[in-house]
C-alpha cells in the first residue's frame, strides 16, 4: 500500500483471508496452500498529528504502548460479542467530533471520523437563541432534549446569578436539527459499505451527547435501526466512577492495554 509521506498507518483490521481461491476464511493458520490473500482495512492518521499526541503524553509522564480508533476503544467497553457478530455501529458523539465504527462477524468493516459533535450543537443554540456560550451549554445539558422527550413551554437557567429565559420549542428545534445532521452522515458511511438500515445490532450511542434525552429513539426512527445508549460490559474496579457514557473510550482503551 502506498501511502503520502505525512501519513502513517495506526491499524490493520484483516477481514478474511482467501487461500489459492477459496475465499472467507477467518484464520488460515495451520491450511496449506500456494497463494494467500487477504482483504484487509487500513487505517492511517497524519503522522504530525501523531507525534504531536505523543508529545503531549510525554509531557503529561505517560508512554503510549500503541495506537488505536477512539471509537473502537469505546466498541470493547460497551458491546457485546453477539453485537460485535450479528453488525453494530458504535457512535462515539464527542464534542468537536463524532467517531464511527462498524463491527460485523467481530471484525471491522468500516471507520470513519464525522465533522460534528456536541460543541455544534451549543454553537448552534448561541446563535439561535443570541446568547453566550455559557448559557447556550447549560441550556444543552439542563433543557435540551429530542422529540418526545423535549420540554415545552418557557425555559430559564442561572449563570452568574442572572436568570435567561427562551422558549423550550425553538431549543428543541435548534438541537433536533443539528443531530438529524448528524445522523444523515451517518447513514451516508452506513450506504458506502451497503449496511444502511442492513445492521442487526442496531446503533449503539456513547460519549457526552449520549446523554441528550429522547437521542435513541431519535436514532431509530431516523435510521431506522434499533438504537440504545451504550453501557460499560460488567467491570472490575471503579465501576460505579466510570458509569457513563462519556467514559466508554476511555474505559475502553484501559481494557485494550490490559
Amino acid at each position: 500500500v502506498k501511502l503520502p509521506p505525512n501519513r502513517e498507518i495506526i491499524q490493520v483490521f484483516a477481514k478474511n483471508y482467501r487461500l489459492d481461491g477459496q475465499g472467507s476464511i477467518k484464520d488460515p493458520v495451520g491450511m496449506q496452500g500456494v497463494r494467500l490473500e487477504v482483504d484487509t482495512h487500513i487505517v492511517t492518521a497524519a503522522t504530525p498529528t501523531l507525534r504531536n499526541l505523543d508529545l503531549v503524553l510525554e509531557k503529561s509522564g505517560v508512554q503510549a504502548n500503541h495506537h488505536t480508533v477512539s471509537s473502537l476503544a469505546a466498541a470493547e467497553a460497551v458491546l457485546t460479542r453477539q453485537q460485535k457478530e450479528s453488525g453494530t455501529v458504535l457512535l462515539d458523539i464527542g464534542s468537536g467530533t463524532t467517531n464511527l465504527v462498524v463491527l460485523e462477524e467481530g471484525e471491522v468493516q468500516h471507520v470513519a471520523v464525522l465533522p460534528i459533535g456536541g460543541n455544534n450543537i451549543t454553537n448552534d443554540l448561541a446563535i439561535g437563541l443570541k446568547t453566550d456560550l455559557d448559557v447556550a451549554e447549560l441550556v444543552k445539558i439542563q433543557h435540551g432534549g429530542l422529540s418526545a422527550h423535549a420540554k415545552t413551554g418557557p425555559l430559564s437557567v442561572l449563570v452568574n446569578k442572572n436568570r435567561h429565559q427562551f422558549d423550550a420549542e425553538e431549543v428543541h428545534m435548534i438541537i433536533e436539527a443539528r443531530v438529524e445532521e448528524l445522523l444523515e452522515y451517518v447513514d451516508k458511511e452506513l450506504k458506502k459499505i451497503q449496511r444502511s438500515r442492513k445492521l442487526p445490532g442496531g446503533v449503539v450511542i456513547v460519549g457526552g451527547t449520549a446523554k441528550l434525552p429522547g437521542i435513541a429513539d431519535f436514532a431509530k426512527e431516523k435510521l431506522e435501526l434499533a438504537a440504545r445508549v451504550g453501557k460499560l460490559q460488567p467491570l472490575a474496579g471503579l465501576l460505579d466512577t466510570v458509569q457513563d457514557p462519556e467514559y466508554a473510550t476511555a474505559t475502553g482503551l484501559m481494557i485494550l492495554d490490559m
